[in-house]
């Protein structure tokens, strides 16, 4: 009775994996478009903060400031972009390789893949004639043995996210807006009272983001918020140091 229960769990096992092959892109879509969204908005936030903290303690031109904070603005966005989308690219093709080589070993070494699925589940405890069952069922259907090696052995899952001109466009737009973040101050005060608005408001986006990254992964919301900041802050102290240093040169 114990090993007619267990079979019939494993059996379910099966099922669900070859289900989620199929719909769990579509389930987590919206999940992975916001994590894109965090992304491009924290990264593109956090690096103009520092670009434009940098010019301004080297300048008392909110002007100039301004040009910069827009010039790093545009120029990580695109750059975010690109990398979004090659490594979505990379990612897809590297899967795709991967299950491409799976298939030809089992079909051209079909015993030594038989035998590798036999030690995975012999290691997961399965023995005997409940582990000739699973082995045998697993087996019996090419998808299922496929998706159960690429799984189990390579502990590898169909990417998430496999549209990379989305995926690129998601993390380009989000790093122009949160890039405009750090430059909004310095289109109404002077340089230095920017400065310190460009701060503050950066490290209150800075901590929504964070806590909103919580929400859509895992862990404290209030934890995530405050680790993000403190990347913002010290980014905003490495500008900030690298500015004063250039306009002592400078002058």
């Amino acid at each position: 009775m114990p090993y007619t229960a267990g079979f019939l769990l494993f059996y379910i096992k099966v099922c669900t994996i070859i289900i989620m092959a199929k719909t769990h892109k579509e389930a987590n879509s919206f999940g992975y478009e916001i994590k894109d969204i965090i992304l491009g908005a924290q990264d593109g936030l956090v690096n103009v903060l520092g670009v434009i903290l940098a010019v301004a303690a080297a300048t008392t031109s909110a002007k100039l400031v301004i040009i910069a904070g827009l010039a790093a603005t545009f120029a990580e966005s695109i750059s975010m972009a690109a990398v979004a989308y090659t490594s979505t690219k990379s990612l897809n093709s590297y899967y795709q390789s991967e299950v491409e080589r799976e298939k030809r070993e089992i079909e051209e070494i079909p015993d030594r893949e038989e035998k590798e699925i036999r030690q995975i589940y012999y290691k997961k405890g399965f023995r005997g004639n409940f582990l000739n069952q699973i082995v045998g069922k697993i087996t019996s259907n090419k998808q299922v043995w496929l998706d159960t090696m690429m799984l189990e052995e390579l502990k590898l899952s169909p990417p998430e996210n496999n549209r990379p001109l989305k995926s690129a466009a998601v993390v380009g737009f989000s790093a122009l807006a949160g890039s405009l973040f750090p430059v909004l101050s310095f289109l109404f005060l002077p340089v230095y009272e920017a400065a310190i608005g460009s701060i503050i408001i950066s490290i209150i986006i800075l901590f929504l983001l964070g806590a909103s990254k919580a929400r859509v992964t895992v862990g404290k919301w209030w934890k995530s918020g405050l680790e993000i900041s403190v990347i913002g802050i010290l980014a905003a102290l490495i500008g900030y140091g690298i500015g004063v240093l250039l306009g002592v040169t400078i002058v």
